[in-house]
């Protein structure tokens, strides 16, 4: 982790970066920020750790955990609310057995995540795995999603 981060602040000792960059550069190395990485660069940079955290918190585009290998994002907005993200929700969190307030399974292959809105309204209900939108999608459907990247994973 120490040779990760160092390489990480390399960049920034010779040009004026930033700790949304540092956070940045980290989250793509590790797939997450972890504490340790965070501990230490706040530590050679002479940044209070409180810094980093303050920003990592603070944007939705960073993650202090480890995440899934498939990143399930619900859409909750208006237009999927009203065609039934809720039972889709419900049926996906049964069936990758996640437990009240955890997102991320226990082997870390999936991760599950709502949003208020992914901007695909024509097609709701939507939800998206990584970066491919899946319109129209029911519950049975988001079961056979889970079930088709599941037999994915040993390829």
């Amino acid at each position: 982790m120490e040779k990760k981060c160092r390489k990480i602040l390399e960049k920034y000792y010779k040009e004026e970066g930033n700790v949304i960059s540092i956070l940045q550069d980290m989250q793509e190395e590790f797939g997450y920020i972890p504490d340790d990485a965070v501990y230490w660069c706040a530590n050679e940079l002479n940044i209070p750790a409180s810094n980093f955290f303050g920003v990592a918190t603070f944007y939705s585009q960073f993650h202090l955990k480890p995440r899934g290998r498939y990143i399930i994002t619900a859409c909750c907005g208006t237009a999927c609310h009203v065609k039934g993200a809720d039972p889709i929700i419900h049926r996906m969190r049964a069936d990758l057995a996640l437990a009240e307030g955890e997102t991320t399974t226990s082997d870390t292959n999936f991760t599950l995540e709502s949003v208020a809105c992914i901007g695909a309204c024509s097609m709701a209900p939507v939800v998206k795995v990584n970066k491919r939108i899946y319109g129209n999608v029911t519950p049975d459907r988001a079961t056979e999603l889970i079930d088709e990247f599941n037999n994915e994973k040993g390829k």
